[in-house]
């Protein structure tokens, strides 16, 4: 058993609990202890897939935080090292609303067509992010390792508010995080995706508030387009954030009644998803193109998501957010922000009320994603974004 923090005040307390532990301050240190079998990753974004890579070229399972990595580069090698260890590896990105009742009804009634063909599915978190520039340098307080905490990404000096508060302290830094794409895209993406058995988009298209070099967009909203499979047509997926919501199919919906939520319409309905609830709307009049899935065809409950991956590790049961699923749901949404900051300012009318006014947008490029060579074919200079620079010293295949 090993335990990892660069705070060593938090290290020493998990340590009381755990006193046969070893402990380590610096995470690639305790990825080299040999009788480690499984990883729990909890550490900053931008540190997510060197944790996740490293520990799978070691032979670990690993579970990780959502999202898994922090650009769409690592997102493809965190795929990328899995799927060469598939079958071998348990792996499970921490996306634990996925093991609840109400997605696994949901699933059953897009796929079953309780809605008809979908062909366009809108999903929103309304949390609105600060925005804002770097922090001024703080003394770092004793026993905070801020080297390591920085790792692999350009060096800022330590202040208190980059820790305090949890993950919405940092995330919106895009040194560290990838705002709230990353944060609460991660959960909400998940019911789309699962639903519509998605993959890798082919065309990508952003916009948001003005582009700050600092800090993540304070709201954003996405287009992308989705291939058909075997057994659906193509689909357009959108995402809106830090306010901005879609139109409602009922009046029974205002803008301001849901904070989150996922909106799939159909050719014979609406159905209206968060964690907990699914409301569905048919517009054809009746139900009887819908044909309730017998007991035996239900999706069977979870164990739990931690619980599921606890399973996989022993036994090699397969895990439902592996990092197959999960690399590509997290390429997909931090594509945005490569659209997002390769975007121009321009000007955009917005209605509030019964009033218009004029606000300030970034519009971002429309990508053409090449996913075979991880490219936008047609923007070249997406490359920047892509991929980042690291450190001296810090390796992602490592």
């Amino acid at each position: 058993m090993a335990l990892c923090d660069v705070n060593a005040k938090n290290l020493a307390a998990a340590a009381e609990r755990f006193p046969q532990a070893k402990t380590y301050s610096d995470w690639r240190r305790c990825l080299d202890q040999k009788d480690i079998d499984a990883v729990v990753c909890s550490t900053t974004d931008h540190t997510h897939a060197f944790v996740n890579i490293w520990a799978m070229n070691r032979g670990k399972h690993v579970y990780c935080e959502k999202p898994l990595a922090n650009g769409v580069y690592e997102a493809r090698a965190v795929r990328e090292t899995y799927l060469k260890n598939k079958g071998k590896l348990a792996t499970q990105m921490g996306t634990q609303i996925h093991a609840s009742d109400n997605y696994r009804r949901m699933v059953e009634l897009i796929r079953g067509g309780a809605v008809g063909t979908v062909k366009t599915v809108h999903v929103w978190c309304s949390r609105t992010p600060e925005g804002g520039s770097y922090l001024p340098a703080e003394p770092v307080p004793e026993g905070i390792d801020w080297d390591l905490w920085i790792g692999p990404a350009p060096f800022h000096p330590f202040n208190s508010a980059y820790i305090k508060g949890g993950c919405l302290s940092w995330n919106r830094f895009w040194d560290f995080g990838s705002g709230q794409i990353g944060d609460m895209g991660s959960h909400m993406m998940d019911m789309a995706y699962w639903a519509l058995d998605l993959r890798l988009p082919t065309t990508c298209e952003a916009q948001g508030s003005p582009l700050n070099t600092d800090t993540c967009p304070q709201w954003l909203t996405v287009e992308w387009s989705h291939p058909a499979n075997e057994w659906r047509p193509a689909v357009t997926v959108y995402w809106y954030d830090g306010g901005q919501k879609p139109g409602m199919p009922s009046p029974v919906f205002s803008r301001d009644d849901l904070f989150k939520g996922v909106l799939f319409r159909g050719d014979k309905g609406f159905l209206i998803c968060d964690y907990s609830f699914r409301i569905l709307m048919p517009t054809a009049g009746d139900m009887t193109h819908y044909k309730s899935p017998r007991k035996e065809d239900l999706i069977p409950p979870s164990p739990g998501h931690q619980q599921e991956w606890i399973i996989a590790c022993k036994t090699g049961k397969p895990t439902l957010c592996n990092f197959d699923y999960a690399g590509a749901m997290i390429e997909n949404n931090l594509l945005a922000l490569v659209s997002y900051r390769l975007g121009e300012l321009s000007k955009k009318k917005v209605r509030e009320g019964k009033q218009e006014k004029e606000i300030e947008v970034t519009a971002g490029k429309k990508l053409e994603w090449d996913a075979r060579n991880l490219k936008a074919s047609n923007c070249p200079e997406a490359d920047q974004y892509i991929s980042r620079k690291y450190r001296d010293g810090w390796v992602l295949n490592g």
